[in-house]
This record gives C-alpha cells, structure tokens and sequence, in this order.
C-alpha cells in the first residue's frame, strides 16, 4: 500500500476520506480505518475489516460519486479515543465515527456510523 497522508487530528479523517473519495482511491480510504474496523453499512448491515472495508468502499467508488466537504461538530475526546461527526449538508440524520489515537500519534477510525436518521425524522 502506498505511503498515505496521516490524519494527525481525529477532524482530518473526514477531510482525507472526502479527498480521497473523490479521486477514486479505495485503498486511500481503507487507509482511515483500522485493521477491525466496523462500518455500519450498507444500511442495515456492517462491512468488518478493513480489507472488507476497502472491496466495499472500491464498488461504491466505481460509480464515481462525489463528496462534499462538511464542517465536522466538536471532537470529544477521551485519552486515545476521539469521538467525531458531521451533520450532512441535507441536515437529516448524522454521521459519526469513533476513532483511536495510534502509536504513531495519527488516528484511525475504528466505528463509523456514515449516516442514521435523527429521532425527528
């Protein structure tokens, strides 16, 4: 795998994801994630593993969708863990990700929730 940019702040995930995304890079977005990482999706299900998360993420990819920035709501941060989220653009739902500080200093996601409904709606 190549050398990939490190998130050096749990808020840098959701940046390099959008970055990398967007360029079609699976492999780039399994980087973000830790080796048993758990992705709640496609909805209703989970994606477990990373490379599990990398097949996944390389057929939605294939369709070349496109990813907007969003402005992530405050990190709650606890010794090695971090909690992060963003509210979607479309303001339904959340997205939020657990993510853990690795011996390096960077941080990996480690639960990733992309997107669940608010209560209200």
């Amino acid at each position: 795998m190549p050398e990939y940019e490190k998130a050096l702040r749990p808020e840098d995930i959701t940046r390099l994801f959008v970055e990398r995304s967007n360029a079609g890079d699976a492999d780039g977005v399994a980087a973000l994630y830790e080796e048993d990482a758990v992705l709640a999706y496609p909805p209703g299900s989970q994606t477990v593993g990373r490379e599990a998360i990398r097949a996944l993420w390389a057929k939605v990819l294939a369709g070349r969708p496109h990813f907007e920035p969003e402005a992530p709501l405050p990190t709650l941060i606890s010794g090695d863990l971090a909690l992060t989220s963003t509210p979607p653009k479309d303001g339904t739902g959340a997205r939020a990700q657990v993510v853990r500080q690795q011996p390096d200093g960077s941080w990996l996601r480690v639960l990733d929730q992309p997107e669940f409904a608010s209560p209200t709606g």
